[in-house]
């Protein structure tokens, strides 16, 4: 297991870490941490390692984009002096140029996503002793689908900046299109995005592995 004791590990991004958590602070009372993998997780942590009194906390916020982030960077994150950073960022980046095409200046362009994802993870880094860098995804297995292909696309800004950054980095659509083989998309996330208990649990789960946590452990 790569977290210490007392270690506070913060989660920010979109509606898919969002999940109805509370506002402005998401942790303390029971549903704090919204409905989602960011719960989910935390739960896991203290069921399995409560010696390790993991402190979580849930800075998710409907349909942001990484220009949103950009914005409250300093108050969310950089003040809140956590130990672990996890950023998920970019669904709402891609989805916007589909399903408002029209709407250009809500749109981020893979170079302003590329540049601000980066300044965002280097301001960070004094601060942090380790960041985790996770990929947006689209819950569609045709990878020359329109939307799916520019998602991918920005993914891989993702592991450039954290291959390049020392960050870590979870593969999201790649832990999705595992479960995929199986599954219509439809029982994972009705609109291909915002997930289902199982996928949230897919999202946890990934987070889980790539920090050592031990499915085994009693």
């Amino acid at each position: 297991m790569k977290l210490q004791k007392g270690e506070k590990l913060l989660f920010i991004g979109d509606s898919v870490t969002d999940c109805e958590r509370a506002k402005p602070e998401g942790e303390g009372l029971p549903g704090s941490l919204g409905n989602g993998y960011v719960s989910f997780l935390d739960g896991l942590l203290q069921a399995v390692y409560p010696e390790l009194e993991a402190r979580v906390v849930n800075k998710g916020i409907n349909g942001h984009t990484v220009r949103d982030l950009k914005s409250r960077w300093q108050e969310d994150v950089l003040d809140q002096k956590p130990d672990w950073l996890a950023v998920m960022i970019g669904i709402n980046d891609v989805w916007r140029q589909y399903d408002t095409p029209f709407i250009t200046d809500g749109h981020v362009s893979i170079e302003e996503y590329d540049k601000t994802l980066r300044k965002l993870v280097t301001d960070a880094q004094s601060s942090v002793k380790q960041i985790v860098l996770l990929t947006p995804f689209y819950l569609e297995p045709n990878e020359k689908d329109p939307m799916r292909n520019t998602m991918d696309e920005y993914g891989h800004i993702v592991k450039k900046i954290a291959d390049e950054e020392g960050c870590l980095f979870i593969d999201t659509q790649a832990a999705f299109n595992r479960v995929m083989e199986n599954l219509y998309p439809a029982a994972l996330a009705w609109d291909r995005v915002h997930p289902s208990t199982a996928g949230h649990m897919i999202l946890a789960r990934s987070f889980l592995n790539e920090i050592g946590f031990d499915w085994n452990r009693t």
